[in-house]
């Protein structure tokens, strides 16, 4: 069995043009999709656990709030006070919800990229899901560093593609420009920082400088894969969307009162709980693509894969 996982196994350090790293991406999902779902079940129990209390917070605290603004007038004088009630169960989940979103993303963000080493290291998924755990772990330090540096620099860029959204047409193509060309930044820097053991810091100028050279197959592959993702998500959230879709069909024509159904606060809360799983999920996914994206543009810069393989050639000639 290992021997066909090897012969099966993508060769990531090589270069790729856009339509490689696409159809490589693909491939590359098709061979590691259970497995690393399985990773990404065993090490996110807590905090899919947390990503449903959440969303019980926000949905009755949501509930409550438009159920109380369009009722207010036929209220009792006591059930007029519930609205700070109402807005205290939103405050938490959405107070909630930033912290464990951004563990999970830390995390997941880690998680694939640690998953993608190791299948290079390993020439194929053929290793013990406790081995993305540990390397992980062994670089949390510094994951968390390169995590908090990116989130204040992505809100600064994002700032100033809002603003540059309010010049027409050449704004709007300017801010999407921006946005996917941070994401292949970070993402390259990212793995810049696992692969090469670099600083923090030293992993975003390595990261700039790839993309920076390659921007426009940079953006292309991450616009076009981003785009692909999204509606592999909106795939998977078909039934579950289509199951909400009826059930609020039904809420409205019947006037059922939602405030006081206990099926209507599960029912929601189940379909948040697993639109925001799938949007974990999908973030993992994005990894995979730069982590193609950096192998490629690193073996353009430096052949280093290209040159051991000559140097091979050479050592079993003499």
């Amino acid at each position: 069995m290992q021997n066909n996982t090897k012969s099966e196994y993508i060769e990531l350090k090589v270069r790729r043009d856009l339509g490689a790293i696409i159809s490589d991406y693909f491939t590359f999902l098709k061979q590691n999709l259970k497995k690393f779902t399985n990773v990404f079940l065993s090490y996110n129990g807590l905090f899919l656990i947390g990503l449903l209390v959440v969303s019980y917070f926000l949905v009755s605290g949501f509930i409550g709030l438009i159920t109380y603004s369009s009722n207010y007038q036929y209220l009792e004088s006591g059930e007029q006070n519930m609205e700070e009630t109402y807005i205290t169960s939103f405050i938490i989940g959405g107070v909630l919800f930033f912290f464990i979103f951004m563990a999970v993303a830390i995390m997941n963000y880690s998680l694939a990229g640690s998953y993608m080493l190791k299948y290079e290291e390993n020439k194929g998924n053929s290793f013990d899901k406790k081995e993305v755990w540990n390397f992980f772990k062994e670089r949390f330090g510094k994951i968390f560093l390169f995590a908090v540096i990116m989130v204040v620099l992505f809100i600064v860029i994002y700032t100033v593609g809002v603003v540059l959204m309010f010049i027409p047409l050449l704004g709007i193509l300017a801010y999407y420009v921006i946005m996917f060309g941070t994401l292949a930044w970070f993402g390259v820097s990212f793995f810049s920082l696992l692969n090469d053991d670099k600083d923090v810091m030293d992993s975003f100028r390595e990261g700039w400088q790839l993309v920076r050279n390659h921007f426009w197959k940079s953006v292309g592959v991450n616009f076009i894969l981003g785009l692909l993702n999204g509606i592999l998500s909106m795939v998977v959230m078909i039934i579950p969307g289509v199951i909400v879709g009826l059930y609020t069909f039904h809420v409205v024509t019947n006037e059922v009162d939602v405030s006081e159904s206990i099926v209507s606060t599960i029912v929601y809360t189940i379909g948040l709980a697993f639109y925001l799983i799938v949007m974990v999920y999908g973030q993992c996914l994005s990894q995979f693509v730069n982590g193609f994206l950096f192998y490629s543009l690193h073996e353009e810069t430096y052949n280093t894969n290209t040159r051991s393989k000559i140097e091979q050639i050479g050592n079993l000639g003499e």
